[in-house]
């Protein structure tokens, strides 16, 4: 076994780990399982004695500290599991040596093709190595590349006992990519102050703020009749939702936003005549905003179904997760230090907002402080996700460099 952050994570994304946003078990699927006992056997051949993996999947283990100094216990976090979005059953993946520029064809669907155009952040990889799927499944760059660097720089501390440092949890947790990533963290076992997520994009991003979201099931009861006998009588419930979606304003889907604008995005659509469901995801960075957004489709719902009497329907909305950015400006040293860490890594940091959610957004309302750190993986949920194996070997010595002046600043 070797332990470069290539070769390990040429080792896990090979394990299909992809969650189901159906099931109501956590994990949501028990393969999330497989690349977990996996980890928790290298981290115990490592010296992690405590290396476990609990009934939900989670893996937990701590790299103890080496120093007098009282320094605050700080955790890398990672998720296990990959995207419903798109298979990653049998991933294949290939590696483009010493990129020399241009576009990317997938060798196991040519229809496939990471563009430069869309992809701009190739145009920085010349000479470096990319990893890519062969175009028919994900990669599981999101977010095994932050497995893999972890894992990397914990060997690191193994390897090299002169680094000081302070106590150093590890936590991997499944069902991310489905909301529910921090939901059976035990943050008593963890016994940490402050974390990170390995589970951001390009070389140099941190992460301190990210969108608040809810979800929204609505259940629409229409009118169910024959349809010879229909006249002024059926009320069909997959007309009332299609109206429903079509009746929303077209400004605020993520097609026509970015940066810090919101969005109503229907996700599912399923029923018959008689019945039928929406599922919608709310998105914004102001939590007045995002019940704005919630306030807005109910109107739309309202006024659709004033046009159909004999029907009714239900309106619920699920929190998923908040902006972490609150709970992070109590303590500005933790995005303090990993700006630094990044510096000394080589890189400029970019500091900014993501347009998503990642298990620090719920890890931070829990009690445990928590940015997201870059991993070097590009183009999630898709068949044309990549990473640079260079950044990835970055993201490696931005932890070293953090977790070495964590214990410089105690």
């Amino acid at each position: 076994m070797t332990d470069t952050v290539l070769d390990r994570f040429l080792r896990y994304v090979v394990i299909d780990t992809q969650s189901d946003p159906l099931s109501t078990a956590q994990p949501s699927t028990e393969k999330q399982k497989n690349l977990g006992r996996l980890l928790v056997d290298e981290l115990k051949a490592m010296g992690l004695e405590d290396a476990h993996i609990d009934n939900h999947g989670n893996v937990y283990a701590t790299l103890a500290a080496n120093t007098d100094k009282d320094v605050p216990v700080i955790c890398f976090c990672s998720h296990m599991d990959t995207a419903p979005d798109f298979t990653g059953t049998n991933v294949k993946p290939q590696i483009v040596r010493n990129y020399a520029g241009g576009d990317i064809q997938l060798s196991g669907d040519p229809s496939q093709v990471i563009r430069v155009a869309s992809q701009t952040e190739l145009t920085n990889q010349i000479g470096n190595d990319i990893v890519t799927t062969d175009g028919t499944t994900l990669l599981g760059a999101d977010d095994k590349a932050g497995i893999a660097e972890i894992m990397t720089a914990a060997r690191y501390f193994l390897d090299h006992p002169e680094v000081r440092h302070g106590t150093v949890k590890i936590l991997f947790t499944t069902d991310e990519e489905i909301g529910r990533g921090a939901d059976k963290v035990d943050l008593d076992k963890l016994g940490a102050k402050f974390a990170y997520t390995m589970d951001g994009g390009t070389a140099g991003g941190i992460e301190n703020e990210t969108f608040s979201a809810d979800g929204v099931e609505i259940e629409i009861t229409g009118v169910a009749m024959h349809p010879g006998y229909a006249k002024n009588r059926m009320e069909n419930a997959i007309k009332i939702a299609a109206e429903i979606v079509a009746r929303l304003p077209k400004s605020i889907t993520p097609e026509r936003t970015d940066g810090k604008d919101g969005f109503i995005h229907p996700v599912s659509m399923q029923g018959a005549m008689e019945k039928a469901s929406l599922t919608f995801i709310i998105r914004d960075f102001v939590d007045e905003k995002l019940k704005e957004k919630e306030e807005l489709l109910e109107a739309v719902v309202r006024t659709v179904m004033a046009d159909y009497p004999g029907s009714s329907y239900i309106f619920k909305v699920r929190e998923q997760y908040r902006n972490m950015k609150a709970v992070l400006d109590r303590d500005p040293e933790i995005v303090d230090y990993a700006v630094e860490a990044v510096r000394r890594a080589g890189m400029e940091p970019k500091l900014g907002p993501i347009r998503g959610g990642t298990d620090g957004s719920r890890l931070s309302y829990m009690g445990l402080p928590c940015p997201n750190i870059f991993t070097g993986g590009h183009a999630y949920h898709s068949p044309l996700e990549w990473v640079s194996v260079q950044d990835m070997e970055k993201a490696v010595q931005t932890i070293v460099e953090l977790v070495k002046i964590w214990e410089e600043r105690a």
